[in-house]
Order: structure tokens, then C-alpha cells, then sequence
């Protein structure tokens, strides 16, 4: 099982460019399940997430192959319908290829999904909405059974904005019969992405990234090229860890109105940043001052960038409170965060900081995706070394990490055990 060691304590220097966003490409990998034509996805990041979903397509019959544009998906003869346990255990965005074959082809059996520990994230809100589709549906050892002879549009009104479930009931509606209308719809920018690649392949959606999404129902979906967003949650890591450091770096390859909460968020600690088109850079700032923010759904401040916040927060001048709204047990990380010398105390759903600039090197664990980013930044300024295990779930959500810390000027090894 391959760690991480890291010396703290180097300044950083230099530009890293963020890979496409994986919470971007995971449902548009699902969406190639929508059409019987050849689909290119441009910039596909190498993740344990995005392969899991390939292999996914892969068991389905789905043909893959790279080509010089980028991966060639083709959904033309699928040889199974059901979303096995082996995969779709490991990762819980394995459920998005339900509405999609469901759809497509009136019959999908999904096992529950798995994915990072990080709390109960129930699917019953994609089951519901898909029955108000006309679909049947039925739970029994361990998977999801569904089918119907047609799916027909209908108005889905969500009791809050399930980015999981917008997903899935757009997916299932582009080929629906009729106009299907989501309200309270998430408003995330991977949602507008998926979107915008539906329509690629002749999907007719108006208001993706608005409370209101309408779907009209097309008999078939074509072919296309397409390249998702720059992950804005990755920005979001390398931007906090030039603030962490005190250095001078710039992030590009991303759209930095998807992270306006953070940035604002992280301007009011007293982080001096220069926003571009298309980029953040970092300037070395003075002492942090605490913060207080609760996560919210978008454009409020994203739950992905909770734990990376707090890291941060340990090295602010004064404290923190941090209130987690989203899921709960996302707080994981601060016993870790506490054996390398932060000071904290929990209660409930909120986390108060103690400020300090006095983090020492230590064995931590990671114990989901964005928990293990924190634990890096935290490593970033500690004194000594520190040894990151079960560093799998970075490799989750992060592309080549090791190699852009690198390049900024980390000392970081990467130890295969």
C-alpha cells in the first residue's frame, strides 16, 4: 500500500494547471450509455474513479479505446445490463449509469454503491423520481432493479438540490417521452457541464445551472467529442496550499467563478490573490485571521473544500469555526490533524480551530478523498517529515499529485510498501 512522505517547510514556486474535473467526467462517462454512436472524451484524468468507470462501461460492453484525440467510448452492443457489486461497491458514482440504461434500455440492475466514508448519502431520492417516470423499481439483495416500457416526462420536484439525483433523472430524461421538468435542481457547474454534453450529442435541456431544468424527450442521441471543465475542487487544493505555504503560485486550466465562495473565503483570511480568466495566482500573505463558513449546496462553500480549509485554519492567527451541512462524519480528518499538533474541539456538526503555526511532522492516516488533502497541506508546513498512509484516496481525486507538488518545489516520495 503506497504512503506519502513530505517535508515541510519548502516554499513554493511556479504554476500548476488543474486536470479536468472528475466530478465533471463521472456522470458524462455514465452518459455515454445514451447513445449507440461513438463519443471522444477529450483530457479524461488518470484516476482510480475515472478508471473504475470505464471498467464499469467495459463490463457493460461498452468498447473503449485511446485514440490521438483523447479515450473513443462506444455504446453500440451492449452485452449486459447489470452494474456489478465488484465495481460499483468501490465507488458511489457507479448509480449514475442507472437512468442512463434504464432509459435507453427499459431494464438495469445497479448493485448499492460504495465510495468514501463520509456518511449516509441515500439514492432513494433517484429511485423516487425515477417511479414518478413510470419506472418499476425494487431493492433486494444488495441491488436495485428497474424497468419500464417507457419513461414519460413528467414534473420532479426535489425536496433539496441532490446533485446526485439531478444527474440521473437528466440522463434518464433526455430520452424520456414527453417534457420532464426538474425543480429545485442542483446548481453545481458539472451539472451545466453534463449539460452542455448532452446537447453535444443532440439532448434538448434549457436552465442546467439553474433551479429549473427542462428536458425534452429526443428518440436517440448521436455522437460527439467533448472535454469537461477544470476541476475546480483541485484548484481549490493547490490554492490554499500556495496560502499554507506563504509562496507565490499560480493555478490555471479552471474557471474561477465556479469557486467564488472560497475565494471570497479565503480573501477574508487575508490571503492575497489575483483572479484572471482562467487562473488564481497566490501572493505570499501575513498572518491568517480565522474565518467562520458553514458548507452549503452550490454556489455557497463546497463540502469538498471543508477539510482543506481547516487545515489551513490550524495555521490562522486566531480560530475557526467551521460547520460541516452537507454530510455528516466529514470531520474525520482532525484527530489526524491532531497528532501533527492542531488544536481543536467538535461538537455536533461544527469544528472550532485553534489558530497556531506550530504543526510538527507525524505518521497520519487518510481517511477519505478530501481528508487526505488535507492531511498533505498540513504536511506542506509542518517541521520534519510526515508519512501519509492509505494514500489510495488521494489517488481517487487528485491527478499526478506527487508530480505538481513536485514541480512547485515539495519534498515529497511516494513509497510503495
Amino acid at each position: 500500500m503506497d504512503r506519502l512522505r513530505i517535508t515541510g517547510g519548502a516554499k513554493l514556486n511556479g504554476s500548476v494547471a488543474v486536470s479536468c474535473s472528475k466530478n465533471a467526467y463521472l456522470p458524462i462517462i455514465a452518459g455515454v450509455l445514451l447513445s449507440d454512436q461513438p463519443i471522444t472524451l477529450k483530457g479524461l484524468p488518470a484516476l482510480r474513479d475515472i478508471k473504475t468507470m470505464q471498467r464499469l462501461l467495459g463490463n457493460l460492453g461498452v468498447k473503449i479505446s485511446s485514440c490521438p484525440a483523447g479515450v473513443k467510448f462506444c455504446a453500440d452492443q451492449i452485452t449486459s445490463l447489470e452494474a456489478k457489486y465488484d465495481l460499483v461497491s468501490t465507488m458511489r458514482a457507479s448509480i449514475l449509469v442507472l437512468g442512463p440504461l434504464l432509459t435507453r434500455f427499459k431494464k438495469a440492475v445497479v448493485s448499492l454503491p460504495g465510495g468514501c466514508a463520509i456518511g449516509v448519502r441515500p439514492i432513494d431520492l433517484h429511485l423516487k423520481y425515477l417511479e414518478k417516470m413510470g419506472a418499476k423499481i425494487k431493492i433486494c439483495a444488495g441491488h436495485v432493479e428497474a424497468s419500464t416500457s417507457q419513461l414519460i416526462g413528467t414534473k420532479l420536484v426535489l425536496p433539496f438540490p441532490s446533485v446526485g439525483a439531478t444527474e440521473n433523472l437528466m440522463m434518464a430524461a433526455v430520452l424520456a417521452e414527453g417534457t420532464t421538468e426538474i425543480e429545485n435542481a442542483a446548481l453545481e457547474p458539472e451539472i451545466k457541464d453534463l449539460a452542455n454534453f448532452l446537447i453535444t450529442l443532440g439532448a434538448k435541456i434549457h436552465g442546467a445551472g439553474s433551479p429549473v431544468i427542462s428536458i425534452e424527450g429526443v428518440p436517440k442521441l448521436g455522437g460527439g467529442e467533448y472535454r469537461a471543465i477544470g476541476d475546480r475542487i483541485e484548484a481549490a487544493t493547490y490554492i490554499i496550499a500556495g496560502i499554507i505555504t506563504k509562496s507565490k503560485v499560480t493555478v490555471t486550466g479552471f474557471n474561477p467563478q465556479h469557486l467564488d465562495a472560497v475565494l471570497n473565503t479565503l480573501t477574508d483570511m487575508g490571503a492575497q490573490l489575483t483572479v484572471g480568466r482562467d487562473f488564481v495566482t497566490v501572493g505570499p500573505s501575513d498572518q491568517l485571521t480565522g474565518v467562520c463558513i458553514d458548507t452549503a449546496p452550490y454556489p455557497g462553500f463546497p463540502t469538498d473544500v471543508q477539510a482543506q480549509l481547516v487545515a489551513l485554519a490550524t495555521t490562522a492567527n486566531s480560530s475557526s469555526m467551521i460547520s460541516e451541512r452537507i454530510f455528516e462524519n466529514r470531520f474525520m480528518h482532525l484527530p489526524e490533524l491532531g497528532r501533527m499538533g492542531a488544536s481543536f474541539s467538535l461538537k455536533g456538526k461544527t469544528a472550532m480551530i485553534i489558530g497556531s503555526d506550530d504543526l510538527n511532522g507525524a505518521p497520519v492516516m487518510c481517511t477519505d478523498l478530501r481528508a487526505s488533502a488535507a492531511l498533505v497541506l498540513a504536511a506542506l508546513v509542518a517541521k520534519g517529515e510526515s508519512e501519509i498512509l492509505r494514500v489510495y484516496h488521494l489517488d481517487r481525486g487528485y491527478d499526478n499529485l506527487d508530480g505538481k507538488l513536485k514541480s512547485l518545489g515539495v519534498s515529497l516520495e511516494r513509497v510503495n510498501s
